[in-house]
């Protein structure tokens, strides 16, 4: 017996990274494509989620976090913009209470959507990067 129409395609496992929250913030790795999701609160009402990526060509994904952690590090303090395939991505860095944080802030190249994630600290980057 023989099904002509069904054809079965090789697949890429997809794994799940570390994460902010309970979801709040995650990555997504399939193959060599790294994905980061967020929950979107620019708009309180529709947190809907978000997601930006791109490949690890030449350590890109090592490259990514360095860029974030320097960031924290830099003085004065100042956003760092981002050109990815199909984004822009803003990494955001505030200070609020002797506490500094970034934010993932957002623009797909093609739909214009936009999006904010949650402030992470130091130590939620370093989570989501699974470096603890």
């Amino acid at each position: 017996m023989a099904f002509s129409q069904i054809k079965v395609l090789p697949t890429t496992p997809l794994e799940k990274l570390g994460r902010v929250g309970t979801n709040d913030v995650y990555i997504q790795k399939e193959g060599s494509q790294y994905t980061f999701f967020y929950k979107n609160i620019e708009n309180k009402e529709d947190e809907s989620i978000r997601n930006f990526s791109f490949k690890n060509v030449e350590n890109d994904f090592e490259n990514f976090y360095k860029i974030i952690i320097d960031g924290f590090n830099a003085n004065p303090i100042y956003d760092i913009k981002l050109e990815l395939p199909n984004d822009y991505v803003w990494l955001h860095y505030t200070k609020t209470t002797s506490k500094l944080g970034v934010q993932f802030m957002t623009t797909n190249k093609v739909t214009q959507s936009t999006g904010i994630s949650q402030i992470m600290s130091v130590e939620d980057v370093k989570k989501l990067f699974e470096k603890i």
